[in-house]
């Protein structure tokens, strides 16, 4: 029997230096709590993806870390200060769902633009050839498709040279090889120390980019720890094997030619099921299921 333990893509370690933080944070729309006494930190050097169902308080969570919503009671800080100080305004980039430029302005102006408002900010060309822009340089945004201006979104996230980037579903709407230098260009800061919070609903991606996870739903977290330990906290386990008999029993198979495979809380008793019920099988794997798989399970328990 084979048995395998999947690693996460991202593996550095945890760094101690905390860059932003959330403590007892509450806030309500009326009726409605967006935060339930939510604390978190994020450290230099770290990438957390903040993770949760639509209207679980992802957006509420970063608009407080950005000083763009008040809270109802608690205390966000930035670098030590409030989050509109102007040394957070210096160290910090953000890219949001909805990115809007001037239509006449063109690539290479709007990123003069951007990285002449800081102090640090990355030479111009550096950063178009960086994010794949280079040959956009003279484009008015106006003619720009759509994942040609998400691109030129988190490029512009990145103009200062910030220590702390926020990005709310930063590859949406972008074909694979813009995901790719997007990706890329992620985990180079990252790995320079600079810390990232991303939200996505894309949670290979997640898993690709990021070394924690925050997982919060009705306001509420439900885990914070490295991707790897939630992957493994979760009982669920895959198990895949070959066979010409597909498996049967109290799960849902998926199956590709003769290798199949299914998800189930006590993959030892799946196996002595398949053993007792005579299934002839091979290379057998049992593996951590996937965070998506792991996320699924955790908001489904809340």
């Amino acid at each position: 029997m084979l048995l395998t333990q999947e690693t996460p893509v991202a593996t550095q370690p945890r760094p101690s230096a905390v860059v932003a933080s959330l403590e007892h944070a509450h806030k309500t729309y009326g009726a409605v709590a967006a935060l339930r006494d939510v604390s978190f930190a994020i450290r230099r050097g770290e990438s957390v993806a903040l993770l949760g169902p639509n209207g679980a308080g992802k957006t509420t969570t970063i608009g407080a870390l950005l000083g763009l919503r008040r809270l109802d009671s608690g205390t966000v800080r930035v670098f030590g200060a409030p989050p509109l100080s102007a040394r957070a305004r210096q160290l910090v980039g953000v890219i949001t769902q909805d990115s809007g430029f001037p239509a006449t302005l063109t690539v290479g102006e709007l990123a003069g633009y951007a990285c002449a408002q800081y102090e640090r900010a990355v030479p111009v060309e550096t950063l178009l050839a960086r994010f794949a822009l280079g040959d956009l340089r003279k484009r008015q945004t106006g003619g720009l498709s759509g994942g040609e201006r998400r691109r030129l979104g988190v490029a512009l996230a990145f103009a200062g040279r910030p220590e702390l980037v926020f990005l709310d579903e930063p590859t949406t709407g972008l074909d694979v090889e813009s995901r790719r230098a997007v990706w890329s260009a992620i985990t180079d800061a990252s790995a320079d120390g600079t810390a990232v919070l991303l939200t996505t609903h894309n949670l290979q991606e997640a898993e690709a980019l990021a070394t924690r996870a925050v997982v919060i739903s009705h306001g509420s977290i439900l885990a914070d720890d490295d991707v790897s330990a939630i992957r493994a906290g979760v009982r669920t386990r895959r198990v895949s094997l070959t066979s010409d008999v597909p498996p049967h029993g109290d799960f849902t198979v998926s199956s590709h030619g003769k290798r199949h495979s299914f998800v189930t809380a006590d993959s030892d008793a799946a196996v002595r099921e398949l053993v007792f019920g005579g299934v002839p099988f091979r290379d057998l794997e049992i593996a951590q299921v996937s965070l998506e798989e792991a996320f699924l399970q955790i908001v489904g328990q809340s």
